[in-house]
């Protein structure tokens, strides 16, 4: 006989099924696991999508966003997931704005989180830890442990403010690198009807001063076509006096090399957060194996 998991409406879910849910290996639990560990590969919601193809989903666009697995039967929607997993969610996630949400395993009054891991560990022998075993080996509890002593953290607290700290110092290191790319766009633009500008000038000029200036176009045309577009662009840019071409190209080439050094850092940043993040899932997973067997417990008697 299945055991029914109380409070899922009157047909329930097998105890297989809750646990499939609980331990990731259901159809939603796996997708989870896929996007969280694409999140820190990709750079947009499109390359996420992507690379969900290519291992194996298929994709339903429209306003919410469905995902098939070979062999599941039915598209699941990512906003099911979760709410860190809609597609707004997904996207500050990816651009470093926001981490991935989770309630502290028990409330943290003053004890130190090394000595939670450690009672957690010793207690892993027990046989209510088989299934958190399969998943989570105690070398991996070892190196969270090692990334707390290493990185001087005491409290659940102390890391979840040290990922919001990291998470908003990556999500300004986003914004100033949209800003200089939008700056070197511009300018790309500028320095393009600049250069333009001046090596029309001359025939620009000579056609103004022909005497049959329609049978001089019609020589010149390309060139007095480019001159004009240069000329009615940066007009348009409310610019009155030509700037220098050659300060232009030195001012590009200098926040071109400061681009690349925001990029650095955004890319330093995203992976810290992400490494805080995989050792804060750690420590939620080992914090709360120990409430398991009597979950198990309380569904089995229901």
């Amino acid at each position: 006989m299945s055991v029914v998991v109380p409070g899922k409406g009157s047909k329930g879910k097998s105890y297989a099924e809750y646990q499939a849910e609980k331990t990731g290996t259901s159809w939603k639990g796996k997708l989870k696991t896929t996007v969280d560990a694409l999140i820190p590969q990709v750079s947009s919601f499109e390359e996420l999508l992507t690379r969900l193809q290519a291992a194996g989903y298929e994709i339903k666009p429209g306003k919410y966003v469905s995902c098939r697995a070979s062999g599941q039967e039915r598209f699941t929607r990512l906003k099911t997931l979760g709410a860190d997993y809609t597609e707004e969610a997904i996207r500050e996630r990816i651009a470093g704005r926001r981490t991935k949400a989770a309630k502290a395993p028990r409330e943290q009054r003053g004890v130190s989180l090394l000595i939670d891991i450690e009672n957690s560990i010793k207690a892993a022998q027990s046989k209510g830890y088989e299934q958190w075993a399969k998943i989570h080996n105690l070398k991996q509890a070892a190196k969270t442990m090692n990334f707390l002593t290493e990185h001087k953290i005491e409290q659940y607290a102390d890391l979840v403010s040290r990922i919001e700290e990291m998470a908003a110092e990556s999500g300004q290191a986003a914004d100033a690198l949209k800003k200089a790319e939008k700056r070197l766009a511009d300018m790309a633009v500028l320095i393009k009807n600049v250069s333009t500008y001046q090596k029309t000038k001359s025939v620009y000029d000579a056609y103004r001063k022909a005497r049959n200036r329609e049978k001089y176009r019609a020589g010149q045309e390309q060139a007095i076509i480019l001159h004009e577009a240069a000329a009615r662009t940066l007009k348009a840019a409310g610019i009155t006096k030509l700037p220098n071409l050659a300060a232009l190209q030195a001012e590009y080439e200098a926040l071109q090399a400061q681009k690349e050094a925001l990029y650095a850092d955004y890319g330093k940043l995203k992976k810290k957060v992400w490494e805080y993040d995989i050792i804060k899932q750690n420590i939620d997973s080992i914090l709360q194996a120990d409430r398991q067997p009597e979950r198990e417990k309380e569904t089995e008697r229901g």
